[in-house]
């Protein structure tokens, strides 16, 4: 059963596809693949959700100390059958916290088009308090459809540490038209197809040992915002200028909030 409700602190990295092959197979004694997907490596398609002022974007732009996000998840090939993952990503102080229920695609777009005067118990869900949560967030936010991103995605777990997760996500792209998840994984590419990006999701910090990898590779830790730079190519705004930032060694809990980076 898909874990529903869960916290860690995430740290993210800008790479090129050459750091992540050596990379790769420097971890490798040490990590393994996911066990979704083939070989770890699988399509994720999602859709984002704002309204007109794009509160949620301002939000993560500004990197508010307490900021959340709404998006429907499908992954690989999906049909309006397929299971669908409902979710809010909230993040406070470098804590990312998610809560999340599963139900068919046909069932989310059933919820997402019905009036505000309709039951909730009605919907066929994994998690009926998760749902009203949800659909509080997107009625107090009018939160509507607001974009699909998506990207392949190779996923490593720890061997001995089942808590430690890399992902790396390629082929980041994008588009406002066509918001059916159904419809696949296309659209206008937003990051540097040469580019990828890594995060280390630990429980806690991330180990010595991989610090010291990411650092002999020179893996420098971004802030990359994929809705946010997703609103900005489809909105057609002036991205600000590209900032370098400093990696912090042994993990994320001396780190400070970094500038997000345009590539």
């Amino acid at each position: 059963m898909a874990i529903e409700i869960f916290c860690r602190k995430e740290q993210k990295y800008l790479i090129t596809r050459n750091q992540y092959e050596q990379l790769v197979e420097q971890i490798g004694p040490i990590m393994r693949n996911d066990k979704n997907g083939t070989d770890g490596r699988y399509t994720v398609t999602s859709l984002y959700f704002d309204n007109p002022d794009r509160t949620i974007y301002f939000e993560t732009k500004n990197k508010l100390k307490y900021r959340q996000k709404l998006r429907l998840r499908v992954y690989d090939e999906a049909t309006p059958e397929s299971t669908a993952f409902f979710e809010v990503k909230q993040k406070h102080n470098k804590v990312v916290n998610k809560r999340r229920m599963l139900l068919p695609l046909k069932e989310a777009y059933r919820y997402l088009s019905a009036d505000t005067d309709s039951g909730l118990s009605q919907y066929d869900t994994t998690n009926y308090q998760v749902l009203k949560e949800i659909d509080y967030f997107r009625r107090y936010y009018e939160l509507q459809p607001e974009m699909i991103v998506s990207y392949n995605r190779h996923a490593l777990h720890g061997v001995d540490n089942a808590d430690l997760r890399m992902t790396f996500d390629f082929d980041l792209r994008c588009r406002r038209e066509d918001l059916m998840l159904e419809h696949g994984p296309y659209g206008d590419y937003f990051i540097d197809e040469d580019l990828v990006v890594l995060e280390v999701k630990v429980e806690h910090s991330v180990p010595l040992w991989l610090a010291r990898i990411l650092q002999s590779l020179e893996c420098e830790q971004r802030s990359a915002s994929k809705f946010c730079t997703s609103t900005e190519l489809l909105k057609g705004v002036v991205a600000p200028q590209v900032v370098r930032e400093k990696t912090t060694i042994g993990g994320m809990e001396d780190a400070t909030d970094q500038q997000l980076v345009f590539i």
